[in-house]
């Protein structure tokens, strides 16, 4: 596993208030959105914006929220293509 992308479960876990939910019970290639989570709109839009305000990256259409939010995977390897720095 990777640096990135287990700061992005723990950010999800605490950014949605999943209390029911462990950073390491997200696994890499579930759904977010409709999965075992149950994630909607309402938490899209949140984790959008702690997105924007944690790496400066911004995800500004339905049709490119719906291909960076399919997985955690997915979410991790955007933020790494839109932001040179990012851990890896």
């Amino acid at each position: 596993m990777d640096r990135l992308t287990d700061e992005l479960r723990r950010k999800i876990v605490t950014t949605l208030n999943l209390e029911e939910t462990k950073p390491e019970d997200i696994a890499e290639n579930d759904p977010l959105v409709g999965g075992e989570l149950g994630l909607d709109s309402i938490d899209i839009l949140e984790l959008v914006m702690m997105i924007e305000k944690d790496y400066g990256v911004k995800i500004d259409n339905r049709e490119l929220g719906a291909k960076v939010f399919a997985t955690l995977k997915s979410l991790a390897q955007y933020i790494r293509e839109e932001t040179p720095g990012a851990a890896a």
